[in-house]
């Protein structure tokens, strides 16, 4: 008969004595990082330790390769604290941070609350995580960390914000929102091939591709009938002569034709590829549509990648 192991929990000041030099230099490394992407839906990429703000230093400093944001990680192996909070604010002051990730090891009621209400009441631009974090084994086993989400923004409270600022949400905005959310469902039903990203009223959702220069967009064209997925490359033309240059082979990869704009006197280049059959009056093909895309969108992503 097999013996079923017990899970118990390991301080975590027994893997990282010092939050400084030990658990900061193990959350920096690539696989950690990217653990606390999953948790986020970020991606972070430029991880800087030890940042200089004023007098104090933040833990580390990072750029969302998706949005181009900075994002600032405050790391605490103790329960919160106010100095923390304070020092949390003035990181996010000084480096123009738009994400501030505060991870601790106890979540005090009064600092959740506090978190909690900085994200109902900032802009939609900015964005309060507060985790912790556990570590677990089961017998001998080597312990594992696992984040563990407190308080993250709220979306629905941020859009209902900014409705009362802007009036009510028109039938595109809602039926853009009410899509992303379905596509991200299934994107997690996939097992999350590419990051999350959270759902809004924009017509689009980029997926990163390893590299600040361009990214995949999704772009919804309801007036069009169609989804377009497209390699955007911001502003280097001489990336997109590269990829159009080995035109031949990436279509012959993708299995199906590009539409390749340099978009000559603009900063911006584009690469695209139309998916029909988008109708906000009518979602019976939602899934088959949203899965179509999906498929759409890693082939791209991973064949420019192989040409970068």
């Amino acid at each position: 008969m097999n013996t079923i192991g017990k899970l118990e929990e390991v301080d975590v000041r027994e893997l990282w004595k010092h939050e400084q030099y030990d658990f900061s230099n193990w959350l920096s490394q690539d696989e950690n990082i990217e653990y606390l992407n999953d948790i986020v839906g970020l991606t972070l990429i430029d991880v800087d330790k030890e940042v200089y703000v004023g007098p104090y230093r933040c833990d580390i400093v990072a750029k969302d390769e998706t949005s181009g944001i900075t994002v600032i990680v405050e790391n605490q192996l103790e329960g919160t604290n106010h100095d923390h909070l304070g020092k949390i604010i003035t990181y996010a002051s000084g480096l123009d941070a738009k994400v501030m990730i505060w991870i601790v090891k106890e979540a005090k009621e009064e600092h959740r609350a506090a978190i909690e209400w900085l994200n109902n009441n900032t802009n939609n631009e900015i964005s309060f995580f507060l985790l912790e974090i556990h570590a677990y084994k089961i017998g001998d086993s080597k312990p594992a960390p696992k984040f563990e989400v407190v308080e993250k923004p709220n979306d629905f409270v941020k859009r209902s914000k900014k409705n009362i600022e802007s009036g009510e949400l028109n039938k595109s905005q809602g039926e853009r929102l009410n899509f992303w959310e379905q596509f991200n469902q299934i994107v997690i039903s996939r097992g999350k091939p590419f990051n999350l990203r959270k759902p809004t009223t924009d017509h689009w959702y980029d997926v990163a591709m390893g590299t600040s220069d361009a990214h995949i967009a999704i772009d919804l064209v309801n007036k069009d009938g169609r989804i377009v997925v497209e390699c955007y490359i911001n502003d280097n033309k001489e990336l997109f002569d590269s990829f159009e240059s080995h035109k031949e082979e990436i279509e012959n990869e993708l299995g199906f034709s590009l539409i390749w704009d340099r978009l000559d006197g603009k900063k911006a280049s584009r690469i695209k590829y139309r998916i029909q059959g988008l109708n906000f009056d009518d979602h019976s093909n939602y899934n088959d549509l949203m899965n179509k895309t999906i498929d759409v969108v890693i082939k791209m992503r991973d064949t420019f990648k192989r040409y970068l």
